[in-house]
């Protein structure tokens, strides 16, 4: 996580005074509890059974199916919409507990309702569970509007469409909580597939997928892809779904080339966006706002997220293409819906949305595009004569976020091997016979910044900075001093969450 270089000197000087110390930082974790009727199914052919074994460079297909991974048995193992948010079916415990699990690529804890509460219709019961353990710490995450709190454990998990083979897992059994479960849902819990560092209450809790890798000896990749792309709201329980893939990616699922991206850092799945286009327009902002403070790629995000000044050059950029002449303010806020009459919709009227991203090959760059029926999102309707949709794209206070909007267009790795995220197209992004997204590239990125993420300081200006600092010590230790003889008073170490984008922030009103 990057912290300011004055931030790190204080902590670095508190560490010196008092020891050790523990740090507790947020986990946004996102999704739009909306009501979709997205009933589809997944029309895949030609599937092909084979196992995934480590060759230790990375993937190794064979024909052989009798692997610990076998892709055959983990296609259409995920149900859920962008709404509600996409889970997986797990067994928990000794005997098994099912319960549906929220699979969220922005977060690190596997946390389930271990109590009864009235959105959810079972929970995780772990006085029945014989091998249940638990570790005797307490874990909570704060947000904006809801909070969850629990006790750590231990316990054995498998995943009936899923790797062979039971793992013994970090589990954050939820005992109470308030705006975390909503209705509508049909999950009791979250799958945080991120990395250690955003583990509650501290990365020495091993995530779930890393405990995957370690255990079952699989290769350290998933894949995911999400089917909710273009389909409309009405019912509420008809669901679409799509596949979490664990050990590597099944060619069956996507289209075409896979594109990869570096991952800068790896706590989120951050990535470095070149440039963004509405249509053939070039926004032409400076490379850094389109990363500021981070680009991540989040399953348990509905939107598409954009810093303030991006996401206001964007609605402008789309004001000024879609032919649509007035539109109003609350429906690029996210505050009100557009309606129309029945059978119509507004996606002729508006442009595509490319994001461009920095190529393994960092001179190159590729684009991944979504056509307006993925960010022109169909709600509900209106007794039964109006249709009417939101706009998949809000403003962010704390970075760009790569949601479901952009992601139900195409098929997903999370390479953490080789440290990279490939794109694809994805088999299920068609609507009425008309492909949702596009790839191209290569493209030279020889006309943007060599870093558009920020990055490090350079050697010179951490010289200067360190200098200041200088001036400003005999200060710090002032207060360090006044510290010492003060009673402690602990900040809040629940970690509350201010971020826009909480899980009910989203809420359809």
């Amino acid at each position: 996580m990057a912290y300011s270089t004055f931030v790190s000197f204080v902590a670095f000087a508190l560490s010196l005074y008092f020891g050790v110390s523990y740090c507790y930082f947020s986990i946004p974790l996102k999704i739009y509890p909306g009501k979709y009727n997205v009933s589809s199914d997944v029309n895949l052919t030609s599937l092909r059974r084979v196992a995934l074994k480590s060759d230790g460079s990375g993937l190794s297909l064979a024909s052989d199916p009798t692997g610990t991974v076998n892709f055959l048995d983990m296609v259409n193992n995920l149900q859920g919409d962008s709404g509600r948010g996409y889970y997986i079916e797990m067994s928990i415990g000794t005997p098994g507990q099912k319960l549906n699990i929220l699979v969220d690529t922005g977060s690190s804890n596997f946390a389930v309702a271990a109590a009864p509460h009235q959105f959810i219709t079972h929970y995780f019961n772990t006085a029945l569970s014989s091998t249940y353990r638990s570790t005797g710490r307490t874990v909570a995450v704060r947000y904006t509007q809801g909070n969850w709190e629990g006790e750590l454990g231990i316990d054995s998990v498998s995943i009936p469409r899923g790797p062979n083979g039971t793992i013994n897992i970090n589990i954050a059994a939820i005992l109470s909580s308030d705006g975390f479960f909503l209705p509508g849902i049909n999950w009791q819990g979250i799958l945080g597939l991120a990395y250690p560092v955003l583990a509650r209450p501290d990365s020495s809790v091993e995530p779930f997928f890393n405990s995957v890798v370690r255990q079952l000896g699989i290769p350290d990749v998933f894949s995911l892809q999400m089917c909710g792309a273009g389909l409309s709201a009405g019912s509420e329980t008809d669901t679409t779904g799509g596949s979490l893939i664990m050990g590597g990616a099944e060619p069956s699922l996507y289209r075409g080339s896979v594109w990869y991206t570096p991952i800068i850092e790896e706590w989120y799945y951050q990535v470095e966006v070149l440039k963004l286009e509405v249509g053939d327009q070039n926004l032409n902002l400076d490379c850094r706002e389109y990363n500021m403070d981070k680009a991540i790629v989040d399953s348990g995000t509905t939107l598409l997220r954009l810093p303030v000044n991006v996401f206001n050059a964007l609605v402008e950029a789309i004001i000024r293409s879609s032919l649509i002449e007035e539109f109003s303010s609350g429906f690029w806020e996210g505050t009100k819906l557009a309606c129309l009459m029945k059978g119509e919709n507004p996606w002729r009227f508006f442009p595509k949305l490319s994001i461009y991203l920095r190529a393994t090959n960092t001179s190159e760059s590729f684009r991944v595009t979504i056509l307006p029926q993925l960010y022109i999102q169909p709600i509900t309707d209106v007794d039964g004569t109006l249709d009417c949709f939101r706009f998949g794209v809000s403003s962010s206070t704390n970075g760009m976020v790569i949601g479901a909007t952009v992601m139900e267009g195409f098929y997903v790795v999370f390479d953490r091997t080789q440290r990279r995220l490939g794109f694809a197209l994805s088999s299920c992004a068609v609507s009425d016979g008309v492909a949702l997204s596009e790839i191209e590239g290569p493209f030279s990125a020889a006309d943007v910044a060599a870093d558009c993420s920020g990055g490090p300081l350079k050697e010179p200006l951490v010289w200067m900075i360190s200098y200041a600092l200088m001036a400003v010590c005999a200060l710090a230790l002032l207060i360090l001093l006044l510290m010492l003889i003060l009673p402690c008073r602990c900040g809040n170490r629940n970690g509350e969450i201010t971020d826009e984008s909480s899980l009910v922030r989203h809420r359809i009103k």
